[in-house]
């Protein structure tokens, strides 16, 4: 039976995770993250689906601390595992698994490397992305490629629509490469380094919208960062307008824009629209203000049949 410890958060981790138990694998140790009271904790629990299975759990503030080091050395793992685990292991922690360090990451490597891929992949407009399971390395998202699976991207799929299949595609690729991994006989294949693509993290101000963009760039980063996400958001009068979801309208569709109006929202035939610096129309589904649901009547109420907004500042 392999010895492994396993590095994990979020559904991603608790998916992988009941891989490796369901095909036998040996977990000595799961290190995850404490949840943050800062943050919306939308996702399943690592430590309580450890604690369930009976797995001794550990959540460091540092994984790479003495502390952490020295229960993972004490375990003599024979792998080790990295599933949306949220910190860069440090090379001494690879080096202690002699059958090899893997990590989980949702995107079809090597494209989209780094943070949050999904959100990326979407504010793209990408068709597809998917999970990769390769070799760790001291530098992030670089390491040979083990298996992988690729899932679509439909036009008006969320972040968090998308993220659903990832976890699915994540468990799909450590399911059918786990026992020839455990072998020692799994096929390796480097990275193309001439594809590579490197994103950062993102914040909840990123998702602020400029109205100067098109309709199709407002729709994608609505449903980059609609919820569970922090959301797309224009600012009027001290007051925070959010677009939760959001459909491109046909151009032949037939909407009575009012006279003169350029850019941003405005209420028509019972539904709200929002018209983008191209002059292309997006019917908006989901909406609120202040946290408040807002739909077409109460906007009309509250800001008449429109309301303009130049580029990122706020509405005019």
């Amino acid at each position: 039976m392999t010895r492994a410890v396993v590095f994990a958060y979020h559904d991603v981790g608790v998916r992988c995770l009941k891989v490796l138990l369901a095909q036998g694998v040996d977990v000595g140790l799961v290190v995850t993250h404490a949840d943050s009271p800062s943050e919306q904790i939308w996702f399943d629990s690592v430590a309580r689906t450890a604690a369930a299975y009976g797995l001794p759990v550990i959540t460091p503030a540092d994984a790479n601390d003495e502390a952490t080091f020295a229960a993972v050395a004490a375990c003599r793992p024979r792998m080790l595992f990295s599933f949306y685990f949220r910190q860069m292991l440090a090379p001494r922690l690879l080096e202690l698994a002699a059958g090899g360090a893997y990590n989980l990451h949702g995107s079809l490597l090597p494209r989209y490397r780094g943070r949050v891929p999904v959100n990326w992949a979407v504010l793209h407009g990408e068709t597809q992305t998917g999970a990769t399971l390769h070799v760790m390395q001291a530098k992030p998202d670089r390491g040979a490629i083990v298996a992988q699976q690729a899932v679509p991207i439909l036009p008006d799929d969320t972040a968090g629509e998308v993220f659903g299949k990832v976890v699915v595609a994540a468990e799909i690729a450590l399911h059918g490469c786990l026992p020839a991994l455990l072998a020692g006989t799994a096929p390796m294949r480097e990275q193309d380094q001439s594809q590579a693509s490197y994103f950062g993290g993102r914040g909840p101000e990123d998702g602020r919208i400029d109205w100067s963009h098109g309709a199709e760039q407002i729709h994608n980063l609505v449903r980059a960062v609609a919820p569970p996400y922090p959301g797309a958001f224009c600012d009027h009068a001290g007051h925070r307008l959010r677009l939760l979801r959001t459909l491109r309208v046909p151009p032949r569709t037939q909407v009575a824009v009012p006279e003169g109006f350029e850019r941003g929202l405005f209420s028509a035939q019972g539904a709200l629209f929002a018209r983008a610096g191209d002059g292309t129309l997006l019917r908006v589904l989901a909406a609120d203000l202040d946290g408040q649901p807002l739909d077409a009547r109460l906007f009309h109420e509250r800001f008449g049949a429109h309301l303009s907004f130049d580029s990122r500042k706020t509405a005019s």
